[in-house]
C-alpha cells in the first residue's frame, strides 16, 4: 500500500455532482467537508455536469447553498461543452439555432456564435439541449435545419431525467426524435463523450485530473474516453456487484465508498500466478466465478474480485456478473 492519498497523486478533481456530491436536495454526509480539502493540497476542483437547463452560476449557486465550495467558473456544463465545440468548427459570429434553453443561448454568445431560433434566420448548426419547455415546433425547426445539411451537436443525449413525480424523458429522448425524422446523428458534447472533460480540465489547467463518479454509464466511461484516471463513488447509482459486472469501457481505476476516501491510502493490488490479493484480500477466478477470500463489507476484497475478473475478460463488449464464492478469513 502506499502511504500517501490517492488524492495527492493527481492535480485536480473533476467531480459529477448527483450522486457525489448530493442526493436530492441534501448534500451526502462527508463530501463538502471532502471538496473543501482539496485547496489546501492545491488540488484544483471542477463540477462537470450533463444538465443543460440551468447556468453554471445556477448550479454554483446551489452547491454553496449547501456549503460546498464552487465558484461560477468551477462549473463546467455540458452546454458550454457543446459551446466549445461548436466554436472550435466554426467562423466568429456563425447562426445557431437554438434547440433547448435561454441558458444554451447564453453559453452560445459567450464563445462569439449568434444564437437564432428559426430556419428562416439561415442557421449553419443546430445545438439541442434539454428544455422541459420545448415542443413539436422547436423539434421540428432542428429537423429542417438538420436535414438541410447543418453541423448538429446535441450537450448530451441522457435518456431519461429524474423529478418528483417519477422518471421523464431527458435530452436524449428529444435528440432521437430529431434523429428519427432526419436519420442523422449529433456530435454529442456532454458525458459520455470527451469534450466536456477536456472542457473542464482546460479550464483548471489540470495535467492530471482524476474524475469521480458514481455512474459507469455517463462518468466512468467519459472519463476513461476521455483518457482521464477514473474513480467510482459508491454513494449513488452504482454498487459493488454492478461495477464488478462492468464492461471494459466503463471500469474505473479507483472503488472507494466514499469522498472521504480520497484522503487515504489507496491499497495496490499485486497478483501472482492468477491470485489477485488486495490487502487482506485475495480472488481467484476459476469456472467463470470469483472465489473471494475475505469480508464482503471490505472493499479491499471487491477491489481484489474486480481485478480478478477483469484481468479474466479484459475485453468485456457488456456487462457481465460473474458468480462469486466467499471464503471468510
Amino acid at each position: 500500500m502506499s502511504d500517501v492519498s490517492l488524492i495527492s497523486r493527481f492535480d485536480a478533481l473533476l467531480s459529477d455532482l448527483d450522486g457525489v456530491v448530493y442526493a436530492g436536495p441534501h448534500a451526502i454526509p462527508g463530501a463538502v467537508e471532502s471538496l473543501k480539502r482539496l485547496s489546501g493540497l492545491g488540488v484544483g476542483l471542477g463540477y462537470v455536469t450533463n444538465n443543460a437547463s440551468r447556468s453554471p452560476a445556477e448550479v454554483a449557486a446551489h452547491l454553496r447553498e449547501l456549503g460546498a465550495p464552487a465558484e461560477d467558473d468551477q462549473v463546467v456544463s455540458s452546454s458550454q461543452a457543446a459551446a466549445d465545440l461548436l466554436a472550435s468548427r466554426l467562423a466568429p459570429g456563425s447562426r445557431i439555432l437554438i434547440t433547448g434553453s435561454a441558458a444554451l443561448a447564453r453559453e452560445i454568445e459567450l464563445v462569439g456564435l449568434t444564437p437564432v431560433h428559426s430556419q428562416d434566420e439561415e442557421p449553419v448548426a443546430v445545438v439541442q439541449g434539454f428544455n422541459p419547455g420545448i415542443g413539436w415546433k422547436d423539434l421540428a425547426e432542428a429537423a429542417y435545419v438538420v436535414s438541410a445539411g447543418a453541423f448538429w451537436v446535441a450537450t448530451n443525449t441522457d435518456m431519461s431525467i429524474p423529478q418528483a413525480r417519477g422518471i421523464a424523458p431527458g435530452n436524449g429522448t428529444l435528440v432521437a426524435a430529431v434523429t428519427a425524422a432526419t436519420g442523422k446523428t449529433p456530435l454529442v458534447a456532454g458525458k459520455p463523450e470527451a469534450p466536456l472533460f477536456h472542457s473542464a480540465a482546460k479550464r483548471l489547467g489540470a495535467e492530471r485530473p482524476l474524475v469521480v463518479g458514481d455512474r459507469l454509464d455517463t462518468d466512468i466511461l467519459g472519463g476513461n474516453n476521455a483518457g482521464f484516471a477514473t474513480v467510482a463513488v459508491l454513494t449513488g447509482v452504482d454498487t459493488r456487484e454492478t461495477i464488478l459486472a462492468a464492461r471494459a469501457a466503463e471500469r474505473p481505476d479507483y472503488l472507494i465508498g466514499s469522498l472521504e476516501d480520497l484522503y487515504r491510502p489507496y491499497p495496490e493490488v499485486a497478483h501472482d500466478d492468477g491470485t489477485y490479493v488486495c490487502g487482506e484480500a485475495t480472488a481467484r477466478v476459476a469456472n467463470g466465478a470469483v472465489g473471494v477470500i475475505g469480508s464482503r463489507d471490505n472493499l479491499d476484497s471487491w477491489r481484489a474480485a474486480c481485478a480478478a475478473w477483469w484481468a479474466a475478460t479484459p475485453d468485456a463488449p457488456s456487462a457481465k456478473a460473474p458468480k462469486l464464492a466467499w471464503l471468510d478469513h
